[in-house]
């Protein structure tokens, strides 16, 4: 399971890396003999792959806390159990629980519950499917993990959201695009890895967070993998989805649009040629063939060179709904990504914004899309910069299934070097109010499918892990991981919930380890806005493999991203009256907070306005002074946390220890670069002096 080769150090070091936060270590407390009653016997009273894989789970994750296998049957017991089943198993009457709780919750909703039968105590699993019972064993487990009480349990979990997903941008020669955690652990040599005990302790960490939604490669889907639809690649696909299938997750696999030119030997690629729907049909059949279950396409199109509907004077709904038509006889769907934009904009047009891009697009096509089509949309109207608003097609799009796109793989963050729990950040998105149907109309209300009549709706991710040892680069960086599917299965849980649970479940329960750490992250999203790009600027960033400051780095490029500095102010002016008019793209009442300077949040200014660096910001600084004083405070807040880091040496692991250290020392070279680059940048254009007389260069 792992290649130790290249660690000098012992293997139970490698293990904790490698187990995230499934890490089933002894239980060292005296609640382990109160476990101890229940953990004797597993009661499983249906059967189905994913019911095997809940009881594989808890058979492996009471004998590591325990240290002893359980025993399991079929049919209840007079005795202390843990009890497995589905709502509609015929023996749950004899324990007395009322299962109409379950009735009007969604598909993959469960209970855990303290019942009693024939006199003795057990602990009930009910899923209202079988999937359900999957999530409930691992919240069982995490119970025992965070050494809870169990003896009067009533717990009914209801996941906010229905798509609860994972994209990869795994390519077929083993690597990742924006992969910070090693390549890939699908494929190598343009090849299969199967590595399938690797891939099924990913299926493990996937489900153990409620992720029931998986594409596999890249949405920029190059030559070799445009042939993962056919014949000769689709049975490793398939091995991959069976493994998946067993955790209560479904594939997906994104396409080339032009697959009808590129290996379908068609001229064109047009949505509403015969031929190429035709291509598309049989296709689609070919690859239900083969994965009963598939999920649907991922799709990015007319974007960034990708092919797309455009070429043929087409529209998205076009190039969406023939997809659509091909799976709809199948139960398939069609994931159509919003990010669409001009990446050939010349640099002197102070009009055209890209930011306006996804609303434009797809705004006037609300409603034309067809059932099974889902629209993907990024968290911002750019690319998951450190601050950006949320994207006005929230909201917007009334008559359309739509997704909400985060990034778990930290490409504008930190690239799993420097540490950035993003938690926080997705937070904000989902609480923004969109005023759509007036107030309360938040983004999380939108996407969880209750505000609009839609058929489809959740949340999508790219991911952020890889073939490290410890899957995320960063170990810290696991924390991302698990707070998205966490987050997305409940987004009532608040920042603080998710980052103690995980760092609990990964570290124990010292406080002197788990009080820094959790500090290190709730604190890490505003410490890297602290010494990275202003109050929401963004784009500031070297390009092409976008780590470290280089503040001009595409201010004269074709991307559209673009800040404006000179020696008078700083920002883009997207107001209405003489900017972009991008700030009009929202419901009035959002409208009028970004479009006026006086109201419009300090963190987003310079995203919103042009302004000069004398601007006095709400907090009673000018810009300029602002951006000197975090600069210097992002640094020092980096140094701190690093000396947090030494005080834990010998109270973890060396592995984890050596590995979260090495990264912090990345992170402190890439502040001080980052502060000296951004002051000296802007005290050259403002001639304005450090109020502190601090070092500028």
């Amino acid at each position: 399971m792992i290649n130790s080769t290249n660690f000098q150090v012992e293997e139970s070091t490698l293990e904790a890396a490698y187990h995230c936060w499934l890490q089933y270590n002894k239980l060292d407390h005296p609640i382990a003999s109160h476990y101890q009653a229940f953990c004797d016997t597993l009661i499983i009273l249906d059967q189905s792959q994913i019911i095997h894989s809940a009881k594989e789970e808890l058979v492996n994750g009471i004998s590591s806390m325990i240290g002893n296998s359980p025993s399991t049957n079929v049919v209840p017991q007079a005795k202390s159990s843990i009890v497995l089943a589905t709502i509609e198993n015929e023996h749950l009457s004899k324990y007395g629980i009322d299962l109409s709780v379950l009735n009007n919750l969604k598909a993959d909703s469960y209970l855990i519950k303290t019942v009693t039968y024939e006199g003795y105590e057990s602990i009930a699993i009910i899923g209202k499917q079988d999937k359900g019972v999957l999530y409930g064993a691992f919240h069982y487990l995490k119970l025992m993990q965070m050494q809870q009480d169990v003896s009067e349990l009533a717990i009914i979990e209801n996941p906010s959201n229905q798509i609860r997903m994972i994209n990869h941008w795994d390519n077929m020669d083993g690597s990742i695009e924006r992969g910070y955690s090693g390549d890939s652990i699908f494929y190598k040599d343009d090849k299969f890895t199967r590595d399938f005990a690797r891939i099924k302790d990913y299926a493990r960490y996937l489900s153990s967070v409620g992720i029931n939604c998986l594409s596999i490669n890249n949405v920029n889907v190059h030559r070799v993998e445009t042939n993962l639809i056919t014949k000769e690649m689709l049975p490793n696909v398939a091995e991959i989805a069976d493994i998946m299938r067993s955790y209560g997750i479904t594939t997906y696999l994104s396409i080339n649009y032009a697959s009808t030119m590129e290996i379908g030997n068609l001229p064109t690629a047009d949505p509403l040629d015969q031929d190429v729907q035709q291509w598309w049909s049989e296709k689609t059949k070919e690859i239900y063939q083969y994965i009963p279950d598939f999920g649907g396409f991922i799709v990015k199109a007319d974007s960034e060179h990708r092919p797309g509907p455009f070429t043929y004077n087409r529209t998205h709904a076009d190039g969406a709904n023939m997809l659509a038509r091909a799976l709809d006889p199948f139960g398939g769907l069609v994931f159509w990504r919003c990010f669409v934009y001009n990446c050939l904009q010349d640099w002197r047009d102070r009009k055209t914004d890209r930011a306006r891009a996804a609303y434009d697009h797809f705004k006037p096509l609300d409603g034309e899309f067809m059932d099974n089509v889902i629209l993907q949309i990024k968290n911002g109207p750019m690319d998951f910069q450190v601050r950006e608003p949320v994207s006005p097609l929230f909201g917007a799009l009334q008559n359309t299934n739509h997704v909400l796109e985060f990034q778990v793989a930290q490409e504008y963050t930190g690239q799993q070097k420097d540490l950035c729990f993003l938690v926080p950040q997705w937070k904000e998105v989902l609480d923004f109010d969109t005023y759509a149907k007036g107030e309360g109309t938040t983004v999380k209300t939108i996407v969880d499918g209750s505000q609009f009549d839609l058929t489809y709706s959740g949340i999508t991710a790219v991911s952020n892990i890889g073939n490290d040892i410890n899957w995320t680069g960063n170990t810290l960086a696991q924390a991302n991981f698990y707070g998205y599917g966490r987050l997305i299965w409940n987004t009532e849980l608040t920042s603080e919930e998710i980052a103690e649970e995980w760092v609990r479940m990964t570290f124990g329960h010292n406080e002197d380890v788990y009080k820094p750490i959790k500090k290190m992250l709730l604190n890490s999203w505003e410490i890297y806005e602290n010494y990275t790009a202003p109050l929401g600027v963004g784009w500031m960033i070297n390009p092409d493999h976008h780590y470290g400051p280089n503040i001009e780095g595409y201010e004269y490029s074709l991307w559209g991203t673009y800040h404006f500095s000179d020696c008078f102010g700083t920002g883009v002016n997207r107001t209405i009256q003489d900017g972009t008019g991008y700030s009009s793209q929202y419901f009035p009442e959002n409208t009028r907070i970004y479009d006026s300077i006086d109201t419009c949040p300090d963190e987003l200014l310079l995203f919103f306005h042009h302004v000069p660096y004398t601007h006095k910001l709400k907090s009673g600084k000018t810009v300029i002074q602002h951006i000197y004083d975090t600069h210097f405070l992002g640094v020092e807040q980096v140094i701190e946390m690093i000396e947090d880091w030494k005080h834990l040496e010998n109270k973890i692991d060396s592995y984890r220890y050596k590995n979260v250290l090495g990264r912090f020392e990345m992170q402190l070279e890439n502040a001080i670069e980052w502060r000296d680059r951004i002051n000296t940048y802007f005290f050259r254009h403002s001639g304005i002096a450090d109020e502190q007389n601090r070092i500028i260069y």
